[in-house]
């Protein structure tokens, strides 16, 4: 089997590379090989493959306040190209997409088929490039993920891990709620999706459990030797940022059960089992 991943130089894309070598032919794309929001450039990419699979994306969620223009680009236009030559190519389409989707007002877990209602810039062009990929490829997986961490790239656990060497306290928001997702197990659920032949559709790609950036916070601290009651509590509302963070960002996981994939285990375990790599990469 084929693979294409764009945007395989990030923190995702890295590990999505690394998890198919050995076992998949795959084409490697970063942003120097393929500018997603070319045409030419995705129709030559997309050429012989079996599957596509995006990470390429605008990140900086408070840049895209700013910009709205330039993440559409990205996280839709690109998503629409990619859909569209993976459609005619014959190929599968597997969209990365996020949390933001959502408000975060909901109190129980998010459903695959919840009605989107993105309260950022980011958000929005997320959810158009989602819109995108299902009008333009009927054979697509759409991977909602949040909260991710890894060791190719900038991450919440890494300047957590700093601060708390650096200071003596820290003041961690407790009222914002979601599942911190380590990149190697989401790109192992994408693998495992495509491998089980996964009907067209939208699927959660997060960690089981839920817990809140200070809950986190305090075991990423004591990992590192250190006593968890050093990090204080506080509110989003003590950290005012351009763009609005959803307080509840846990997704459901019924979808991958009902097709037979069992879903990412639990946050704190997989956090354990991620910690040394992903801390040492800091």
């Amino acid at each position: 089997m084929r693979w294409l991943v764009a945007g395989a130089t990030g923190m995702l894309g890295t590990d999505l590379v690394e998890r198919l070598g050995g076992t998949h032919d795959v084409r490697a794309a970063g942003r120097a090989e393929l500018d997603v929001t070319d045409a030419r450039s995705v129709a030559a990419a997309v050429r012989d493959v079996d599957v596509v699979v995006n990470c390429a994306a605008w990140t900086a969620v408070d840049d895209a306040e700013s910009d709205e223009a330039g993440a559409f680009r990205l996280n839709a236009v690109g998503p629409q190209l990619l859909a569209r030559a993976a459609h005619g190519a014959g190929a599968r389409m597997v969209q990365v997409s996020t949390d933001y989707v959502f408000d975060g007002s909901a109190t129980q877990p998010y459903a695959e088929d919840a009605a989107l209602a993105p309260a950022s810039a980011y958000g929005r062009t997320k959810a158009a490039g989602e819109w995108a990929v299902r009008a333009e490829a009927p054979d697509h997986l759409i991977v909602r993920t949040a909260w991710l961490y890894g060791a190719h790239g900038g991450c919440f656990p890494k300047t957590m891990a700093r601060l708390a060497a650096e200071r003596d306290e820290l003041s961690v928001v407790a009222d914002q709620v979601g599942q911190p997702t380590w990149t190697v197990d989401l790109a192992d659920l994408i693998v495992r999706l495509v491998e089980a032949g996964a009907p067209a559709g939208t699927y959660h790609g997060t960690s089981s459990g839920q817990v809140s950036w200070h809950g986190f916070t305090q075991e990423i601290v004591a990992g590192l030797g250190k006593d968890p009651a050093m990090v204080g509590e506080t509110t989003s509302e003590a950290f005012v940022r351009p763009a609005p963070r959803p307080a509840y960002s846990v997704l459901g996981h019924d979808a991958l059960r009902r097709v037979g994939v069992e879903p990412i285990g639990d946050w704190a375990e997989r956090w354990r089992a991620a910690a040394g790599a992903v801390l040492a990469a800091r």
